[in-house]
């Protein structure tokens, strides 16, 4: 199991191998922030709403029950209102 903290704690997750390959279980602040990617990743989320700026996209909202795709070597960007608990897939 891995710790991760980003932007001084206020998104961190756990990192762990399952059967479909490495995830992360973690937890946004509210805020708005950006990341980059090295895989493909696909975020579930858990709890919340989230609005994410795909690459070449516009603004989108995603809350408990619905997910999104990023590409590998992609940069993106999120905005949380309230605390947002997600679980990422990466391939």
């Amino acid at each position: 199991m891995k710790h991760n903290s980003y932007f001084d704690g206020k998104v961190q997750s756990l990192g762990l191998n399952t059967p479909e390959g490495y995830a992360t279980a973690g937890v946004i602040e509210p805020g708005q922030y950006s990341f980059k990617t090295d895989s493909e990743e696909r975020m579930h989320i858990v709890a919340g709403t989230l609005k994410v700026k795909l690459p070449g996209a516009d603004w989108q909202s995603f809350s408990r029950g619905q997910f999104f795709v990023v590409p590998a070597k992609a940069s993106f960007e999120v905005e949380a209102a309230a605390d947002v608990a997600y679980l990422c897939h990466y391939k």
